[in-house]
């Protein structure tokens, strides 16, 4: 089974659980680390020769073009995650169209083909924000990948579909491509326990991932999609002094998450999200 292996492309200083601390006017102010994070993750994949799809945030792409053209040039997808890092349903339409339009041309011009995926900023396509899939399609996007199926403060469609599907809308048909979520129970006691990477992944056993894991490609068949940020591999970076949720969610076990990405290379088969899109539309 191939899955899908997704890095979402921003530094330290853009995350929501900072955004009460530090303000998008002052990003300028703080230390690049992403450019460095970044290639360590492109030399682990060039180690286990595996391809992924890098949802490159448009404010870094703007101000680190030689990156994205090196993700690129190293056999990589290079894919959206938007301009300012903006939660969607804080957004109008307007307001949205004009950043992911403009993080798009960005990427575009910088790699010289048509970008086909877009990630939301802390997956924030939710119930009430769906209205973006149209903006989506009219702008030139041909799959999303934003929609998390599970209960969270932040994000979520509780009861969302969990595995690859098509979204009717009425610019046309966009691809999803949910965030994985392995199924506990059944019926009106199911729960779907978030299991795709990032903080879950820093949190969970790398045991409990990939028996979990494992267990959607084998039993129910389907592919699985990790992601993770640059930062994430990164303990050094500087510490924002914000509360105690933000800094638990954003520091817990930073310096275990390399062997933890490690593991699931060595145990899984991975590749871009477009790739295995179009092989299960195929």
């Amino acid at each position: 089974m191939l899955n899908a292996l997704t890095i979402d492309v921003e530094d330290y200083f853009h995350v929501t659980a900072f955004e009460r601390q530090i303000r998008p006017e002052t990003w300028e102010n703080h230390p690049l680390r992403v450019g460095e994070n970044t290639r360590r993750i492109l030399d682990m994949l060039d180690e286990y020769a595996v391809t992924a799809t890098f949802f490159v945030l448009g404010w870094v792409a703007e101000r680190m073009p030689h990156l994205v053209r090196e993700i690129r040039r190293r056999g990589h997808e290079i894919a959206c995650h938007g301009y300012a890092h903006q939660l969607v349903y804080r957004q109008t339409p307007s307001e949205f169209r004009a950043d992911v339009s403009r993080a798009k041309r960005i990427l575009e011009d910088i790699c010289g083909e048509q970008v086909h995926g877009y990630r939301a900023p802390s997956y924030s396509i939710t119930a009430q924000s769906l209205w973006a899939m149209d903006t989506l399609l009219e702008e030139g996007f041909t799959y999303d990948s934003s929609i998390f199926p599970v209960r969270h403060d932040l994000y979520g469609i509780p009861g969302g579909k969990r595995f690859p599907h098509q979204i009717s809308t009425h610019a046309g048909d966009i691809r999803e491509f949910p965030l994985s979520t392995y199924q506990v129970g059944s019926g009106r006691w199911s729960y779907h326990l978030p299991i795709a990477g990032g903080g879950y992944l820093r949190l969970f056993p790398a045991a409990l991932v990939t028996r979990a894991l494992r267990e959607i490609n084998d039993r129910e068949g389907q592919p699985v999609i990790v992601y993770f940020h640059p930062w994430e591999l990164d303990p050094g970076q500087p510490r924002i002094r914000a509360g105690v949720r933000s800094r638990f969610r954003h520091y817990l076990n930073l310096e275990r998450m390399e062997l933890k990405v490690r593991h699931l290379l060595d145990n899984f088969r991975f590749t871009t999200a477009r790739t295995v899109l179009n092989r299960a539309a195929a």
